[in-house]
C-alpha cells in the first residue's frame, strides 16, 4: 500500500494545479499577469534531485503524457519537455550537492526551462503572438514567483516524504 503514496501525491498535485487556477483571481496582485502553477513538475524535479534520475524520468514521461492528454490539444509538447528538462536537471545535480537551497534554485531553473520550452513550441506552431519581453513580464516572472512561494512552503516536507519513499522502495 505504501508504494502507492508517491503516485497519489502526484495525482493530488495534478488536481490541485487545476483547482488552484480556478480559484486564483484574474488580476492577482493588481496586475493582469499569467501565473502558471507548476507544482507537479516541481515535485517531479525534487524526486529527480533527491531520489534519482531513473524514477524522475519515468514519472516525468508518464505525467507529461497525462498532462498532454488532459490539457493540451497536441500530444507531445509536455511528453517531450517534462523528461527533457528532468534529464537536464539530473545532469546539473551531478555537479551540485542536493541540499535544500540548491534544490530550490535548480527546481526554479527547471520551471523556467519548461516555460521557455512551452513558449518556444507555442511560438513555433503559432499558438501565441507574444514577443520575448512580453513573455518574460507577463508569464515567466509571475510563474517563477508563484512556484518559488510553493517551494518555500513545501520543499522540506516533499524532501522528507521522498526520502522516506526511497527508503520504503529499498526495503521492499
Amino acid at each position: 500500500m505504501k508504494k502507492f503514496l508517491l503516485p497519489l501525491l502526484f495525482l493530488f498535485l495534478f488536481i490541485f494545479e487545476s483547482l488552484f487556477i480556478q480559484f486564483l483571481p484574474g488580476n492577482f496582485l493588481g496586475h493582469n499577469r499569467i501565473f502558471v502553477p507548476r507544482f507537479l513538475f516541481c515535485a517531479v524535479l525534487l524526486l529527480t534531485i533527491f531520489i534519482g534520475r531513473k524514477p524522475g524520468m519515468i514519472y516525468a514521461a508518464i505525467l507529461g503524457l497525462v498532462f498532454d492528454i488532459v490539457y493540451i490539444e497536441i500530444i507531445g509538447i509536455y511528453l517531450f519537455l517534462f523528461p527533457f528538462v528532468t534529464y537536464l536537471i539530473s545532469k546539473i545535480m551531478h555537479v551540485l550537492q542536493a541540499n535544500l537551497i540548491v534544490a530550490f534554485l535548480v527546481t526554479l531553473i527547471g520551471v523556467g526551462l519548461l516555460e521557455f520550452g512551452v513558449f518556444a513550441m507555442d511560438l513555433l506552431i503559432h499558438v501565441t503572438n507574444l514577443d520575448i519581453l512580453s513573455f518574460l513580464n507577463l508569464r515567466l516572472y509571475p510563474t517563477l514567483m508563484l512556484n518559488a512561494v510553493f517551494l518555500l512552503i513545501f520543499i522540506y516536507p516533499l524532501k522528507r516524504f521522498m526520502e522516506k519513499y526511497a527508503i520504503l522502495g529499498r526495503d521492499e
